[in-house]
């Protein structure tokens, strides 16, 4: 009997967008007002309050930038829902990832139609005036997902390489004088 994925797939993906929604709601009712750091763990580690309307990293394509990425979004969770469909039964780290990635992905996409604010992104981290963009739970799921997607594919990729081929060097067989040839 082989193993369906969704007891994993389903349970990680709603995991994710539930936590990031859950955390985006406290980011905006009590890290207020925004871009004020919130120390968490001295200034290593800071809760601050940012929308932000475009991608990773504050890529930003304009006044369409949110409609931009929707779709972008939907595209891509429709390619990762191909992958997903033709993930073998059992296979516990690509259905993670999967779910990873696309449990962040529909978390992000929630906050693009909820707001033409953008994304709600609070977690901070750095020294000084050296930061890490701010970033939310989605993005780190999304992350995670994407690393740990790229190591599986790689694998399969490695795995579907045919082997080289092995050349045997002919033997040279003597006889000695009085022995069968």
């Amino acid at each position: 009997m082989q193993r369906s994925n969704a007891g994993l797939f389903w349970p990680v993906l709603v995991v994710v967008a539930a936590v990031d929604a859950v955390t985006k709601a406290l980011a905006v009712t009590r890290l207020v007002p925004q871009r004020l750091p919130h120390d968490v763990y001295g200034e290593l580690v800071r809760f601050t309050l940012v929308y932000n309307p475009g991608a990773a990293f504050g890529l930003h394509v304009g006044q369409y930038s949110r409609w931009i990425f929707m779709v972008l979004t939907l595209v891509a969770l429709l390619i990762l829902g191909r992958l997903y469909v033709t993930t073998r039964p059992g296979d516990a780290i690509r259905t993670l990832s999967l779910a990873l990635v696309c449990g962040g992905a529909l978390g992000n996409l929630i906050d693009r139609v909820r707001s033409p604010l953008g994304v709600v992104d609070f977690i901070d981290i750095g020294f000084g005036d050296s930061r890490w963009p701010t970033f939310n739970v989605a993005d780190m799921a999304v992350s995670l997902g994407a690393f740990l997607l790229a190591w599986v594919l790689w694998g399969e990729d490695a795995e579907s390489q045919p082997a080289p081929a092995q050349v045997n060097a002919p033997i040279a067989v003597t006889s000695e004088p009085g022995e069968f040839s």
